[in-house]
């Protein structure tokens, strides 16, 4: 594949329109702080999955596991400097309490099963959905311009649909045997001039996701560091991170990484197995490719592949988007601040909107 051809930003954006005019996949995005947008065009509608991570493209992948990983062949890869524009205040948005009742015995339900010793932290989340009126190119555009430290993307398949998100979480990157991920949980709401105060829930939820990347990981990786654990924020939440580092092991292959890092307990829950069971029993809808993960795979000059969970996303249907949100569930959680939560979260999205 040629290095990524320059282009103007608007020749990108015609190129998406006549896709999705067209019903062509395609992949446009931009990393986390990042200056430059990247389109990822595939010029016939075949549907390809990633059998091993081996492959050259941007990959699309859903929450469970057993389910195929959506590939988009890079026949053309463009690049353009991307300008920020400063963007509009957004109006306050209303809340709307519609399935709280839902939410909240959904809650209920995950701590009770931690309580019987069979998990000790469930991720459960709801769908919102919401009428749009505008473009998904528009859509993406505010959302590069809203949040710069995202991993901002809009993805198209026309057999699969259209997605777009500012996610603020690494699932994996690899540069040669260099491995980098991490460890990201705990939300509150962000209120100017403040410093967050975090309590011992959202201490706990962190330290406990830190500690299984790191069993996780131990068998792939050499000399493996977890950093303290930092607030950031993201949009208008804050959340704890810690960044993990680590070098590969001589024989070990992309593939056993994301194998054993996906899903991961920010998005699922302790244990992963359990916790998929219990979600696919108890959520009342299909999570499809919220909480999968996307990004690079063996693009650039490096070979380099950039993977992140695909959080703050939402699915695009003529005029309608749905909006996903959710929070992990611990035997400390109370269920009226878990919907709440879900309800500060889902801000990030509709905001957008």
């Amino acid at each position: 594949m040629r290095y990524p051809e320059n282009k103007e930003l608007q020749e990108i954006l015609d190129r998406v329109e006549g896709y999705l005019k067209k019903g062509l996949p395609f992949a446009i995005y931009r990393k986390p702080n990042g200056k430059e947008v990247f389109g990822v065009f595939q010029t016939n509608n075949a549907l390809h999955t990633s059998r091993d991570f081996t492959e050259k493209g941007f990959v699309f992948a859903p929450f469970y596991s057993k389910d195929k990983v959506l590939l988009i062949q890079p026949d053309e890869v463009w690049q353009s400097e991307f300008h920020f524009e400063k963007s509009q205040p957004t109006n306050e948005i209303s809340m709307d309490e519609t399935g709280k009742e839902a939410h909240v015995n959904l809650v209920k339900s995950g701590i009770e099963e931690i309580k019987k010793g069979r998990l000790q932290k469930v991720v459960l989340s709801r769908k919102i959905e919401v009428p749009i009126k505008k473009s998904p190119i528009k859509i993406f555009k505010t959302l590069l311009n809203k949040y710069p430290n995202a991993f901002g993307y809009l993805f198209h398949h026309p057999k699969v649909g259209t997605w777009c998100g500012a996610t603020p979480e690494t699932l994996v990157k690899v540069k040669g045997k260099k491995l980098q991920t991490m460890s990201l949980a705990a939300t509150l709401p962000y209120v100017e001039k403040e410093t967050p105060k975090w309590g011992s829930k959202e201490i706990e939820e962190q330290q406990m996701v830190s500690e299984y990347i790191g069993d996780k990981l131990a068998h792939t990786v050499e000399r493996l560091e977890i950093d303290e654990a930092e607030s950031v924020r993201a949009g208008n939440l804050w959340h704890l991170r810690s960044e993990v580092r680590g070098t590969m092991l001589p024989n070990l292959k992309v593939k056993e990484v994301i194998r054993a890092l996906h899903p991961t307990p920010a998005v699922c829950g302790i244990p992963t197995g359990e916790a998929q069971q219990f979600i696919q029993a108890n959520e009342n809808y299909k999570r499809t490719f919220y909480t999968g993960f996307l990004g690079e795979l063996n693009l650039g000059s490096q070979s380099e592949t950039s993977l992140f969970v695909n959080l703050r996303c939402m699915e695009l249907k003529e005029n309608k988007a749905s909006v996903f949100v959710g929070g992990g569930i611990t035997e400390a959680s109370d269920p009226d601040s878990e919907w709440i939560e879900t309800q500060n979260k889902s801000k990030t999205m509709l905001g957008i909107l």
